[in-house]
C-alpha cells in the first residue's frame, strides 16, 4: 500500500472497524441509559451530528491528524480474496462480499432474537419495570443493545467504504439517519426480515424508482422538475402515513402487532362507551 498509516486486510478491519464502534456504543450509551423515549432519541440525534463534525473538522486535533478533514482517507487498500486483489470496479465481486456479510448479520441478530438476550431486550422494550422484576440486568442488557447495534453499524461502515473506495466523514450527516429511520419504520420495528424489504425499497425509490418517475412525468407533462431532490419530502410523507396507519410497518413483528391492535381495539372501546 502506498498510503502511509497502518495496513491491515479488509477483513481484518471487519472486525476491528466494528469492535471499535462497539466500544464507543457502550461509552456513549452509558450516560443515556436512564433517558426514555423522545428524550432518548434526541440525545442519539446530538450524537449522530457531533460526531461526524468532529470527524470532518478532524485534520488537526492536538496535533494529530485524525481524518484528513474534508478531503477524507481515500483511497483505502484493496480487498483480497482467495487468489485475486479487487480493484475498485469489481463490482460483481464486491455485491457478493456485502450479500455475505448481510446474510452473516442476519443469522447472528436472528440467533440473538432467539437467544437468552434478545428474550431479555424484548422484555425491557415491553416493559422496563416487569423486566426487572423478572430479574432481567437493566444496564447490562441495554449496554449490550449499544454495543451490538454498534457493532452492526461499524462492519457497515467498512464495507460502505469499501464500496465508496474512500472514508469521508462528510458523508455521514443528519440526512443518513432519516433513511435509516424509513427503513425501520416502513419494513418493521422488531422484525429482521421487515427492516431488509423497508432497506431495499427505500434504497431503489431513492436511486432507481424516484429518478425513472421523474422523467416519466416530464416526458408526459412537458416538465423538468427535478423528482429526485424530493425525495426527504416522500421519505417524510412516508413515515407520517406509516406512524398514523400501520405503525407496525409493512411486514410487522407477530407480538407488536398484536399488541397494536390490542391497543386500538381499547380505545375504540372506550370511544364507544363515551
Amino acid at each position: 500500500a502506498d498510503q502511509p498509516g497502518i495496513h491491515l486486510t479488509f477483513w481484518a478491519v471487519l472486525g476491528v472497524g466494528g469492535i471499535i464502534c462497539a466500544i464507543f456504543g457502550i461509552i456513549i450509551g452509558a450516560p443515556t441509559l436512564r433517558l426514555k423515549s423522545d428524550y432518548l432519541a434526541l440525545v442519539t440525534l446530538g450524537f449522530g451530528e457531533i460526531i461526524p463534525q468532529v470527524f470532518t473538522n478532524g485534520e488537526n486535533i492536538a496535533g494529530f491528524n485524525l481524518s484528513n478533514g474534508t478531503k477524507g482517507i481515500s483511497p483505502i487498500d484493496n480487498v483480497a480474496v482467495p487468489g485475486k486483489i479487487l480493484g475498485p470496479f469489481d463490482f460483481s465481486w464486491k455485491f457478493a462480499i456485502f450479500v455475505f456479510l448481510t446474510a452473516i448479520m442476519v443469522f447472528v441478530s436472528l440467533r440473538l432474537r432467539k437467544g437468552r438476550l434478545g428474550r431479555a431486550w424484548l422484555a425491557i422494550r415491553e416493559d422496563e419495570l416487569a423486566a426487572s422484576m423478572m430479574g432481567v440486568p437493566l444496564m447490562s442488557t441495554k449496554l449490550a443493545a449499544y454495543a451490538v447495534g454498534a457493532f452492526s453499524g461499524g462492519v457497515g461502515g467498512v464495507a460502505f467504504a469499501t464500496h465508496v473506495n474512500g472514508i469521508f466523514a462528510d458523508r455521514f450527516n443528519f440526512s443518513i439517519s432519516i433513511i435509516l429511520l424509513a427503513m425501520v419504520v416502513l419494513g418493521g420495528m422488531g422484525n429482521v426480515w421487515g427492516v431488509m424489504v423497508g432497506a431495499l425499497l427505500i434504497a431503489w425509490i431513492n436511486s432507481t424508482g424516484l429518478p425513472a418517475f421523474g422523467d416519466l412525468v416530464n416526458n408526459t407533462f412537458d416538465t423538468s422538475i427535478n423528482f429526485p431532490s424530493y425525495n426527504f419530502l416522500l421519505f417524510g410523507g412516508v413515515l407520517i402515513l406509516m406512524m398514523l396507519y400501520k405503525r407496525e410497518g409493512m411486514i410487522p413483528e407477530s407480538r407488536l402487532k398484536a399488541i397494536l391492535h390490542e391497543t386500538d381495539d381499547e380505545t375504540s372501546n372506550l370511544g364507544g362507551s363515551h
